[in-house]
């Protein structure tokens, strides 16, 4: 049977003290003045030795259970995934777990995604909120419990976030139309009472209104919990109402995989008959024909954020300061427009 490694064998390779090497696991070696170096030094050996800390005996010696409690919309879409697999990756280098849970958008759901996490005794949350969850983040705040919220947030509420400039990419996007001398723009987006959608209109809604080209019937308001088919079929009957559109931007991904559905069932050729621009990439996009001009969020810039705002977070307590982080989307230019 292979020789479980243990803080010994680690100290003794690197040729300092299990004390030193303990602090340096347990994330205490600044806090307890331990250079950079021999920080480096034993994160270093601890990795080329494979070392797998027992987590059962660390958590009943700290209270700790080295594990993030990770709460995204939909893990299956590629947005999500991407941006949890971030989090995973810097979570590990940390030697944390993440536990990955979808809330599908459901209130519900949210709240006992959270009390499950809660009753596993997670260090810390990160969470993509649902449309109704601002009580139960507040509810982590009064517990003291370290979050950090990620792609939107609640307007008021004192929590760190990381989050996309979405008025700013919005804008973005509608001018990149109109600089082609589209100006019959739609936007088809989602009902929601969720602060990225919103930003996502008024900056859409904004650009047009400053040329006066802005007209209301050209935006589509879908309902979140719709099944695909109502999607294409409520995005066609839109289409088919509006033939005077030029172009359309889409809210979000899987609003314009619906939509390419729309257009193939309408017979409606991209660029040709309308230009389009959607946020958030996908697989799908590149290789679609036309290829989807996109407005991109800096995914892996997000989450490392994340990540190391929970960390101070967890590590400085009551000495940690909220930060609230907006970051700028590139607006990846392909053959739609």
């Amino acid at each position: 049977m292979k020789k479980m490694i243990t803080i010994k064998d680690i100290a003794k390779a690197a040729n300092v003290s299990v004390t030193t090497v303990s602090f340096v696991l347990n994330d205490k070696g600044e806090k307890m003045g331990i250079s950079n170096e021999v920080i480096k030094k034993v994160l270093k050996v601890a990795e080329d030795m494979k070392y797998k800390p027992n987590m059962i005996a660390s958590s009943l010696r700290t209270g700790k259970t080295r594990s993030i409690g990770l709460i995204v919309e939909d893990i299956s879409n590629q947005f999500f995934s991407e941006l949890a697999k971030v989090i995973e990756s810097e979570a590990i280098k940390l030697n944390y777990r993440v536990f990955y849970c979808s809330t599908g958008g459901d209130d519900v759901r949210a709240v006992e995604l959270v009390n499950s996490l809660l009753q596993a005794n997670v260090d810390g949350f990160i969470i993509t909120p649902t449309a109704g969850m601002k009580t139960t983040i507040d509810r982590l705040l009064e517990l003291q419990r370290p979050v950090v919220l990620i792609d939107r947030y609640f307007e008021g509420q004192n929590v760190s976030h990381v989050v996309l400039d979405n008025f700013g990419g919005a804008q973005t996007a509608t001018r990149y139309f109109l600089e082609k001398g589209l100006k019959k723009i739609a936007f088809v987006t989602n009902f929601s009472q969720l602060v990225q959608m919103q930003l996502r209109k008024k900056g859409y809604a904004d650009t047009l209104k400053e040329l006066g080209l802005y007209d209301d019937s050209r935006i589509l308001d879908l309902e979140y919990h719709i099944t695909e088919e109502e999607r294409i079929e409520k995005i066609s009957d839109f289409l088919s109402n509006t033939p005077e559109i030029d172009a359309v931007l889409f809210g979000a991904n899987y609003l314009l995989l619906a939509g390419l559905q729309s257009f193939k069932k309408l017979k409606i050729k991209i660029p040709a008959d309308k230009a389009v621009i959607s946020f958030d990439d996908h697989d799908s996009f590149r290789l679609h024909s036309p290829s989807i001009t996109v407005l991109s969020q800096p995914i892996e810039e997000m989450g490392k954020k994340t990540v190391r705002l929970l960390m101070k977070q967890m590590n400085d307590k009551s000495n940690y300061l909220i930060e609230k982080e907006e970051k700028k989307g590139s607006l990846i230019i392909r053959e739609s427009v």
